[in-house]
């Protein structure tokens, strides 16, 4: 080996020392040249970027199924402000959800209806207005829902007994947000109405007096549905139908009388005035003078189309033929002649026993009321009755 040989072997041998970790020793005792730092960098880079996607297709998935167990979107409260919240007649806990979803209450219509699913009361939210918060808890809004305690006021109605149909419709117009007209649409329609078949599809004197709650979403109708309702409600607790039949009358017969039994008298003297309609009605002979004439100048009154609480009529008024004419006609007039209350109906049903078939109220301030069994009876309770309007004004 010469010289030169011999440093370039040297020299062969050191590059070979320096490069080693840059190559790639290869069976057979050749070495090839490594990929080098750049080789490296790109592996990594390629890891990074699959180690990435891995990372986010992860996450995502976790993301998914999260969403498919963490249940809808719901505010975690307590809420703030004020929200007047109304239930409407008729609404579903979906509608429910829906509207308080709208007015902010609650985030989600689903948070709400999960929130009653598991909550047997939810069935039984009262039509009304509540006091909510917005952003509330679905769970904590339909607790407040739930409680009847928690209910605002409803706007309220008095029908006072003795009023006719008209006036009834007047007073129901002047109180609620519907016409007379819208009234008595829905009385043209007593099917819609609960009626009774003995009624004939005349509501007069079954449009029961009391207060009612008008309650948002209420309709002409339904509000006088209610009050039908409240009718029934005192028929079965007076056992009219069974009182009916054991007193010879029908069901509707009977309404006439309470309606009469209204117009005449008042307190204890109710089931008194009762029976004077049944003597002379079901009397024997002659039914103590009267021919079966009841005399009662309210139904006159209500015939002619004139205004209630007076009973001073005219001959020529008490003379003009109409089946509402008691002094002329015998037996009942044709229908109620106003809403009899509870006091009347259950005097209707129950008369007290006596064998009157005269009664002179003669005092008007007091509505003290005598009975007599005969005529004469009647004539010294007639001069008593004119007696007293020589002192008064009430006559």
């Amino acid at each position: 080996m010469s010289e030169h040989e011999d440093q370039r072997s040297e020299a062969t041998l050191e590059e070979d020392r320096d490069g080693a970790y840059d190559q790639e020793y290869v069976p057979g005792g050749r070495r090839r040249k490594g990929r080098g730092l750049k080789g490296c960098l790109a592996v990594l880079v390629a890891l990074v970027v699959l180690l990435g996607g891995f990372y986010v297709a992860l996450t995502q998935g976790v993301s998914w199924v999260s969403d498919q167990f963490q249940g809808p979107d719901d505010y975690p409260g307590p809420g703030r402000g004020s929200v007047e919240f109304t239930v409407n007649e008729g609404d579903t806990v979906a509608q429910m959800g829906r509207n308080l979803k709208e007015q902010g209450v609650t985030k989600s219509v689903q948070a709400f209806i999960d929130a009653a699913a598991g909550e047997p009361e939810s069935s039984g939210i009262q039509v009304g207005a509540y006091e909510l918060q917005k952003q509330m808890k679905a769970s904590d809004a339909l607790e407040v829902l739930i409680d009847p305690a928690n209910l605002i006021g409803f706007p309220t109605v008095t029908i006072p007994e003795g009023l006719r149909l008209t006036e009834i419709v007047s007073t129901l117009a002047e109180n609620t947000d519907f016409t007379e007209q819208a009234y008595n649409r829905a009385l043209q329609q007593p099917d819609k109405l609960g009626l009774p078949d003995y009624a004939g599809g005349n509501a007069e004197g079954y449009l029961f007096p009391a207060t009612y709650e008008v309650k948002p979403g209420m309709k002409p109708a339904r509000i006088l549905a209610m009050m039908v309702d409240r009718w029934r409600q005192a028929a079965e607790e007076a056992d009219l139908e069974a009182r009916a039949a054991e007193l010879g009358h029908t069901p509707g017969e009977l309404m006439i009388i309470a309606s009469l039994i209204e117009a005449e008298g008042r307190g204890d003297d109710m089931p008194k005035i009762s029976r004077v309609i049944y003597n002379r009605l079901d009397g024997p002979g002659d039914k103590g003078g009267t021919n079966g004439t009841l005399g009662i100048d309210a139904s006159i009154a209500y015939g002619l189309g004139l205004s209630p609480g007076s009973t001073e009529l005219t001959p020529e008024q008490l003379a003009e033929d109409t089946p509402y004419n008691t002094r002329i006609n015998a037996g009942l007039p044709p229908t109620p002649i106003e809403a009899p209350g509870d006091d009347a109906i259950e005097a209707a049903a129950n008369p007290a026993d006596g064998g009157w078939y005269y009664y002179v109220t003669v005092d008007l301030s007091t509505g003290e009321t005598k009975f007599y069994e005969d005529y004469d009876g009647f004539l010294e309770g007639r001069d008593e009755y004119k007696a007293y309007c020589e002192t008064s004004d009430r006559c």
